[in-house]
C-alpha cells in the first residue's frame, strides 16, 4: 500500500467547489494515441461510436489501424479476436450496454477462452472499452446504462477489470492495457467528473493506492465515486478518522493491501457506480469473508434498473453522493467488534 501525499499527488484543488470537471472518456481516447505512438501493433475497432468513445481520436492519428464495423458488437469482438491472434493489439470501443452488454459470448468464447492458457507472447490482446458506463449517462435512460459489465467481466477467467476514477486514471489505465498481455475491460462514464488526480499520481494494474489515511473505517471506492469518498473522509474527519483506498483494479484484486488497511482500521465500505452485487463490493466482500471477516457495509445500486436525469439528480436518487458514503461509514463503524 503506498501513502500518498495530497499536495504532491492529487489536484491542489480537490476540496473546491470550482474542482476541474473532465470526461472520463477523454483519458481513453488520448491513451490510444500514445499506445499507438508507443506500438504499431496497436489497433482500434469501434461499433459506430467514433466521437463518443474517443475512438476517433486516434482514427484521425492512425487510419490505417482503424476498423469501422459498424453496429455490429458481436462480429467487432470476434474480428478483434482474430487480430490478436495474428499478433495485433486490439482495443475494441462501444457503450458499456452493448460492449460487453450485447457481446458477452463473444468476448467470452473467441476471447477469454482462446486466451485461456496461452502460452507467454501467444496471448489473445483484446482489450474492450465499455463507454458511457453507470447511471451518469443520464437522459440516454435505463436502455442505455451499464450497471452489470463489471459482474459480467469479473466472471470472465483471466480478465483484467479496471475502474478509473477520472480522465488522467483512465488516460495511464488504457496505456497500461496495451503494454500488458491478456484481456482487459476499461469502464468509464460520460460525464463530466472531478479530475482529481495528477500525472504524478502513481498507477499500476492490479495496485490500490491509498488516497488518504485514517484508523476507523476504510472506504474502498473506484470510478467517480472515489472523488465521493474522499469529500465523505473530509466531511467526517472531526467524528470518524477515514481511509480512502482507490482500488481501479477489480481484477485481480489487490488483496495483500486490503487485507492490511482491514485489519488496521476493523471495517469497510465499499462505493462504486454499479450494481452492489457482483462488481467492487463482491470482489471485496468474496475476499474479506474468506480471509478476515469484518463489518462492511455497501454504497452502490441496489439491485435496480436505471431511469433518466441529469447525472447530479441521479446520484442523489440512487444513492451514490457522499453523503451516502457519510452514512454507510457511520453504519460500518457501529458495526464493528468492541
Amino acid at each position: 500500500m503506498r501513502k500518498l501525499n495530497p499536495s504532491a499527488y492529487l489536484t491542489e484543488n480537490l476540496y473546491a467547489k470550482d474542482i476541474k470537471k473532465v470526461k472520463t472518456r477523454d483519458g481513453y481516447g488520448k491513451g490510444l494515441v500514445k499506445a499507438g505512438e508507443k506500438n504499431k501493433n496497436v489497433v482500434v475497432l469501434c461499433a459506430d461510436l467514433s466521437e463518443s468513445t474517443r475512438s476517433e481520436w486516434f482514427q484521425k492519428k492512425f487510419p490505417d489501424r482503424y476498423v469501422q464495423v459498424g453496429v455490429a458488437e458481436q462480429n467487432m469482438a470476434s474480428l478483434a479476436s482474430g487480430m490478436a491472434a495474428a499478433g495485433k493489439i486490439a482495443f475494441i470501443s462501444s457503450y458499456a450496454t452493448f460492449s460487453p452488454g450485447r457481446n458477452n459470448e463473444q468476448i467470452r468464447t473467441t476471447i477469454s477462452y482462446n486466451n485461456w492458457g496461452s502460452k507467454p507472447g501467444k496471448e489473445i490482446n483484446v482489450k474492450i472499452a465499455g463507454a458511457h458506463a453507470g447511471i451518469s449517462v443520464g437522459p440516454d435512460g435505463a436502455t442505455h446504462q451499464a450497471l452489470e459489465d463489471v459482474g459480467l467481466m469479473r466472471l470472465q477467467p483471466g480478465m483484467t477489470v479496471i475502474v478509473p476514477c477520472d480522465d488522467i486514471e483512465c488516460e495511464k489505465a488504457t496505456i497500461a492495457a496495451a503494454e500488458n498481455p491478456g484481456p482487459f475491460y476499461l469502464r468509464f462514464g460520460r460525464a463530466d467528473y472531478p479530475s482529481i488526480t495528477t500525472e504524478k499520481t502513481p498507477f499500476k494494474v492490479g495496485r490500490i493506492e491509498e488516497f488518504r489515511s485514517g484508523k476507523d473505517c476504510t472506504i474502498v471506492a473506484n470510478g467517480p465515486l472515489v472523488y465521493e469518498a474522499m469529500i465523505a473522509a473530509k466531511k467526517l474527519e472531526k467524528e470518524i478518522d477515514c481511509q480512502v483506498l482507490n482500488c481501479h483494479t477489480v481484477k485481480p484484486l489487490d488483496g495483500t493491501t486490503l487485507l492490511k488497511a482491514t485489519k488496521m482500521t476493523g471495517c469497510v465500505v465499499t462505493a462504486e457506480e454499479h450494481q452492489w452485487q457482483g462488481g467492487l463490493a463482491g470482489a471485496v466482500a468474496e475476499f474479506l469473508g474468506e480471509n478476515y471477516p469484518v463489518p462492511i457495509k455497501r454504497v452502490g445500486v441496489r439491485d435496480r434498473f436505471g431511469e433518466s436525469g441529469t447525472p447530479d439528480e441521479l446520484f442523489k436518487a440512487f444513492g451514490l453522493t457522499a453523503d451516502d458514503i457519510v452514512k454507510a461509514v457511520r453504519a460500518a463503524v457501529k458495526m464493528k467488534r468492541k
